[in-house]
């Protein structure tokens, strides 16, 4: 194991990601100024594609890492029964789920219902697909519907707060299964989906359109919707880098596109695969 990933069993990881939330949400202005452009400055952040396009337009350091991009700076791949990336990042990994097994790093898996933390749920995505796409703090932080349909529920799941970059992947086993996350079901033309919202080190929440900011708990919260959602409609954003994992069922017929693998730099909107349901 390397020294990053012990590192991060030794921090308070809760405490941590709690304390910078804090610092995040402050509308002080020298505590806004101080964080948004020094992150600014040491990533190299231009607000060219964004709407708000001076730094003094956003409120505190939260509403500039979540902000919006400028209308059509995003194109969603129309292309019928077409899957698209359900944010900007990198792909992490991508591929078939082999009986109940998803493939985190190279010759490491973990479970598909410890995933969803719902054994039934699990079942329904046997042979399915999935794509793990891996959000960078630099990037454009919200998180678009990948395919048309219903949210019918969300499924609050507590647990650690490990870094979700390459190096932890590859030294933590079952690290998306272990993480604090939100788990959004569907249901679509090719039977029940899912985008799994991973929280990660120092994020310093998550939300969906559906309920808001998600409060941290020690039990898991589940809340069912009634919310239809089109294709790049916005689903949820996070609070500092995290993953996103779209989990798609045996029916679905999956093909993804060639090309794609780990470290390839995507956009939301972009074709990622097609079913052929």
């Amino acid at each position: 194991m390397s020294l990053f990933t012990t590192l991060q069993n030794i921090v308070p990881q809760q405490a941590l990601s709690e304390f910078a939330g804090k610092l995040a949400s402050s509308k002080h202005p020298i505590v806004k100024r101080f964080f948004i452009h020094g992150f600014a400055t040491a990533y190299g952040i231009k607000l060219d594609e964004y709407e708000r396009e001076q730094w003094d337009d956003y409120q505190n350091f939260n509403d500039f890492f979540t902000r919006e991009l400028k209308a059509g700076m995003r194109p969603i791949n129309a292309k019928d029964g077409g899957i698209i990336c359900p944010a900007d990042g990198k792909i992490s990994q991508i591929g078939q789920i082999r009986q109940h097994q998803i493939l985190q790093a190279k010759g490491k898996n973990y479970d598909i219902a410890q995933l969803l933390a719902d054994h039934e749920l699990g079942k329904a995505m046997l042979d399915g697909s999935f794509a793990t796409i891996y959000l960078a703090p630099t990037n454009y932080h919200r998180v678009h519907m990948p395919f048309s349909g219903t949210l019918v529920e969300t499924i609050y799941v507590p647990g650690q707060l490990f870094s979700v970059n390459n190096e932890t992947a590859q030294n933590v086993p079952d690290l998306f299964a272990r993480n604090e996350r939100c788990v959004c079901v569907f249901d679509t033309e090719f039977g029940k989906a899912c985008v799994v919202l991973v929280g990660a080190m120092i994020v310093a929440g998550i939300e969906t359109v559906a309920t808001g900011k998600l409060k941290r708990s020690e039990q898991i919260q589940r809340h069912t919707h009634n919310l239809t959602l089109k294709k790049g409609d916005e689903l949820g954003r996070f609070y500092l880098g995290s993953t996103a994992i779209v989990v798609l069922p045996k029916s679905a017929g999956t093909a993804w596109q060639g090309g794609l693998q780990n470290g390839t730099v995507v956009k939301m909107g972009q074709l990622l695969g097609i079913c052929y349901q």
